[in-house]
């Protein structure tokens, strides 16, 4: 790799800084920088009305911000209210309607906006994208005789074929079935990865953030709450909304003893909280380790339920004392023989456990 070639992937190719906007005087994305890389897949992720989708906006030239800086490729294309049009950013665009146009074919569907190629390269072009989504025999089909996920492959394939500097997907996956959504979400990924596209992509679903992305922004409020590569996310949360919003998980309140918080299930490492704060413990229901035979001083917990769920046993527990009743959700992969009724040894894997100090939201 050339000097040149090695600065040139050293460059975003998106840059987000201090992003300020909003409808009316209400800001909806408030101070939010975002970096990505040439090749790798970022995750706008958060509950609805977070400020994804403006954000995502915002980078394509739709929305201008009230404030911050957007760079492509080290280029600025927008400072505050000064942008660039979105026409001359080079942004391909895939959305979850797929917004085709019924009277094309899907050849025409693809090369509507190649105006800028010879009929001979068009043609070349249009032929080479529909291969990469595995569609050339549908050439000359029309969009209504196709099923919903050969629409979104030549979705794909038109956003594609003008070879953008970076793909922006808004939901492209929500209109399709469960098993359909799966497969055309893979598929989309590897044609993205294989052509090396920068690409943004906004989804309220952990699990299709996980799968998708190299780096995830979590969003709340107009802000990004944390971002990281998925695992850190998802072990290494920084609040109780980043812990919560990846799956169910077991909330315990509690207060720092001796840098311990006391819980039911035992005292859990609790650094950098002060001596009587309050705090949150959180374990994830994949956290626990039961033994059927309880160890001297081991923390102990009821059997209540125990549904098996094919690949996980989906176990509910109860820890008892005289003065209360702790109920628990375990998920585990090797079930030792227990039974509903049994009382078992508590044990905790590390990673999945988080204490937080408790504020409004915990």
């Amino acid at each position: 790799m050339t000097t040149h070639q090695r600065k040139t992937l050293e460059i975003p190719s998106l840059d987000l800084q201090a992003i300020t906007h909003g409808y009316g005087d209400r800001p909806v994305v408030k101070d939010v920088s975002l970096s990505l890389m040439p090749g790798h897949l970022l995750c706008l992720l958060g509950p609805s009305g977070c400020g994804k989708t403006t954000t995502l906006r915002i980078a394509a030239g739709l929305e201008h911000p009230w404030s911050g800086q957007v760079r492509m490729n080290g280029e600025i294309v927008a400072d505050g209210p000064n942008a660039v049009p979105p026409e001359r950013r080079r942004i391909g665009f895939l959305f979850q309607d797929f917004a085709l146009f019924p009277h094309l074919t899907v050849a025409d569907n693809v090369a509507f906006g190649l105006t800028h190629l010879t009929k001979l390269e068009r043609r070349e072009r249009v032929s080479r994208t529909l291969e990469m989504v595995g569609m050339t025999d549908y050439m000359r089909a029309y969009p209504h005789t196709l099923s919903g996920g050969q629409q979104q492959r030549v979705a794909l394939a038109r956003a594609l074929a003008p070879e953008p500097r970076l793909m922006l997907l808004d939901e492209p996956f929500s209109g399709l079935d469960a098993r359909l959504r799966h497969q055309i979400r893979a598929e989309t990924f590897q044609v993205l990865r294989k052509n090396n596209v920068a690409a943004v992509m906004v989804t309220h679903d952990p699990e299709e953030a996980m799968y998708m992305a190299d780096q995830i922004a979590l969003m709340d409020g107009g802000r990004v709450i944390q971002q990281g590569p998925p695992a850190a996310l998802y072990h290494q949360p920084t609040c109780p909304f980043a812990a919560r919003f990846f799956g169910e998980i077991n909330e315990l309140p509690a207060v720092v003893r001796n840098g311990l918080a006391a819980t039911p299930v035992g005292p859990l490492p609790a650094p950098g909280l002060a001596e009587g704060t309050a705090c949150l413990a959180m374990i994830r229901p994949e956290g626990f380790v039961l033994s059927p035979s309880p160890g001297a001083g081991q923390p102990q917990a009821r059997i209540l339920d125990i549904r098996h769920l094919g690949r996980i046993h989906d176990i509910t527990l109860a820890v008892e004392t005289e003065e209360s009743c702790t109920p628990l959700h375990a998920h585990i992969h090797d079930l030792p023989p227990m039974a509903t009724g049994d009382v078992v040894g508590l044990g905790l894997i590390p990673d999945e456990v988080f204490v937080f100090p408790r504020d409004k939201t915990g």
